[in-house]
C-alpha cells in the first residue's frame, strides 16, 4: 500500500525527533537528511530541498556570529564585562547581580556561549580573591546568557526561526525588540529568581583554583586568542551600535541581514577579526540545521501532515480547546525538549506544528509560535541543555541534580509568566 504524503512525512518527522534527542547523528545531518529524503520521496520537490540555504536569515545568522566573534576577539566583551562585575563588588549577592547583567545584556546581541566563555575567567578570578566559592556564581552565569537571548531578534537561534516560521507563511514578523516585551521580564524575574531563591539551592563546594584553571581551558579552546585593541573595541562598538539601531529602526531599504553583513564586513576591512576566524566564527551546525528544517516546514504544510499533527493535538485537548491551555501544553513541549537538545532544533520542529494547530482553532499563530520559541531557551535544568550549562560545569564542580534543582522551578516560573502574559501581549484574537 502506498503511503500519502502527510504519512511520508509524518515517519521523516518521527525519526528526525529521535535522532534530535539522540544525537545518534550530528543535527545538521539529522535536518539536511530529512529534507532530502523528503525530496527523494517526492513529498516537496527536488528545487525545494536545499531552498533554506538561499534564505535570508541564513546570510543574518552568519553575520552576526562575525559581529559577535569580534566583540570576544577585540576584548570589548571582556572589557565591559569585568568594569560590569568589578564595580558591583565581591559581596555573593552584588557580585551574582553584576554577573548576571552584563551576562544577558551581551548575550542580547551576540553568542551565548561567547558571553559565559568570556566572562567565566573574570567571575572566578573576583570570586578566588574574595574566598567565594565559583559554584556560587558560575549557575547563574549560564543562566543569565539564556535570559538574555529571549530580548532581541539575534538574542538566539530560536526567535530567528520563529520568525522565518511566520514569514513562511506570509503572516507579520515580530519586530527587533518585539522579543523584549516577554523577555526583559523574563529576564528580570530570572535575576531576581536566582539572587533570592536559586542561591539557595547552589551547591557550596568547588575549589577556587582549580575552577580558575578549568575556565582558562575552556575559554582558550572556545574563544580563540584574544588581542585587546582599544581602536578595536571602539570599532566594535560602534558598528554594533549601528547594526542594533538600524534593525530596531526596521529601515526598509536596509533589511535585517543586510545591516548583518555590512557590519560583519566593516569588521573584517577594519581589521578587527581576520577573515579566516570570521570564517570559523559562524557556527555552521545552525545554519545547516536552519537550512535543513525550513523545507521540512514546507513539507508539513503542503503535504497536510501539520494539519493531522494540529488536529490531533486539538482532539486530545477537548476539540476546542483554550488558546491558555494550548500555549501551555506548547511551552512544556518545547521546554522539555530543550532541556536534551539544541534548543535551535526544539524551535524548528515545533513552531510549525504551533502554526498548523493555530491556524486549526483559528487564533492568531503569534502567542504559540513565540511560547515555543521562548521555551526553547529555557534549558536550566540539564547540563546538556545549552553549552553555556556544559561550560559551567567542570568550573563550577556541579551535578546532574544541581541543575535539576535550580533550574526546574525556574523552567515552572517562566510557564506561568508566558502563559498568562504572552496571550497578553499577543492577542489571541485576529
Amino acid at each position: 500500500m502506498e503511503l500519502s504524503p502527510a504519512a511520508l512525512t509524518l515517519i521523516i518527522l518521527g525519526a528526525m525527533a529521535v535522532l534530535f534527542v539522540t544525537e545518534i547523528t550530528p543535527l545538521a545531518v539529522t535536518a539536511m537528511g530529512g529534507a532530502i529524503a523528503l525530496g527523494i520521496l517526492g513529498v516537496i520537490p527536488a528545487s525545494t530541498v536545499f531552498s533554506g540555504l538561499s534564505n535570508s536569515t541564513v546570510v543574518l545568522f552568519a553575520g552576526m556570529f562575525v559581529i559577535g566573534a569580534a566583540m570576544f576577539h577585540t576584548g570589548l566583551a571582556q572589557r565591559a564585562g569585568g568594569l560590569v562585575v568589578r564595580a558591583c563588588g565581591a559581596g555573593e549577592k552584588s557580585l551574582m547581580f553584576g554577573t548576571m547583567l552584563i551576562a544577558a545584556l551581551l548575550s542580547s546581541v551576540s553568542s551565548n556561549t561567547g558571553t559565559t566563555a568570556a566572562l567565566m575567567p573574570v567571575v572566578i578570578g573576583i570570586c578566588s580573591a574574595a574566598r567565594i566559592s565559583p559554584s556560587r556564581q558560575l549557575l547563574p552565569l549560564a543562566y543569565a546568557a539564556g535570559f538574555g537571548g529571549t530580548i532581541t531578534l539575534v538574542g538566539t537561534p530560536p526567535n530567528l526561526i520563529a520568525n522565518a516560521a511566520l514569514k513562511a507563511s506570509s503572516m507579520e514578523p515580530f519586530g527587533f525588540f518585539e522579543f523584549g516585551r516577554i523577555g526583559v521580564p523574563m529576564t528580570l524575574l530570572g535575576m531576581a529568581y536566582m539572587m533570592f531563591v536559586g542561591v539557595r539551592l547552589l551547591p557550596k563546594g568547588g575549589e577556587a583554583q582549580e575552577a580558575v584553571e578549568a575556565a582558562e581551558a575552556v575559554e582558550n579552546a572556545g574563544s580563540g586568542r584574544v588581542r585587546e585593541s582599544t581602536r578595536g573595541m571602539w570599532i566594535t562598538g560602534l558598528t554594533l551600535l549601528a547594526v542594533v539601531v538600524v534593525m530596531a529602526m526596521d529601515v526598509k531599504r536596509i533589511p535585517l541581514e543586510t545591516a548583518a553583513v555590512i557590519g560583519a564586513g566593516t569588521l573584517i576591512l577594519t581589521r578587527c577579526i581576520d577573515e579566516r576566524l570570521a570564517y570559523r566564527s559562524i557556527d555552521w551546525v545552525t545554519i545547516f540545521l536552519f537550512a535543513g528544517m525550513m523545507p521540512v516546514a514546507v513539507a508539513l504544510d503542503k503535504s497536510g501532515a501539520g494539519k493531522l499533527i494540529a488536529d490531533g493535538v486539538i482532539g486530545f485537548l477537548g476539540g476546542n480547546p483554550s488558546p491558555y491551555l494550548l500555549t501551555a501544553v506548547l511551552f512544556m513541549l518545547s521546554a522539555g525538549l530543550t532541556q536534551f537538545m539544541s534548543n535551535t532544533a526544539s524551535a524548528a520542529l515545533l513552531c510549525p506544528v504551533g502554526l498548523s494547530i493555530a491556524k486549526g482553532i483559528g487564533v492568531s499563530p503569534h502567542a504559540v509560535v513565540m511560547a515555543v520559541a521562548i521555551a526553547a531557551s529555557c534549558a536550566f535544568a540539564t547540563p546538556v541543555g545549552t553549552p553555556p550549562n556544559t561550560l559551567v560545569l567542570g568550573a563550577g564542580r556541579y551535578s546532574f541534580m544541581d541543575y535539576v534543582k535550580a533550574g526546574m522551578p525556574l523552567t515552572l516560573l517562566y510557564l506561568v509568566l508566558c502563559t498568562f502574559l504572552i496571550p497578553l501581549i499577543w492577542p489571541f484574537d485576529k
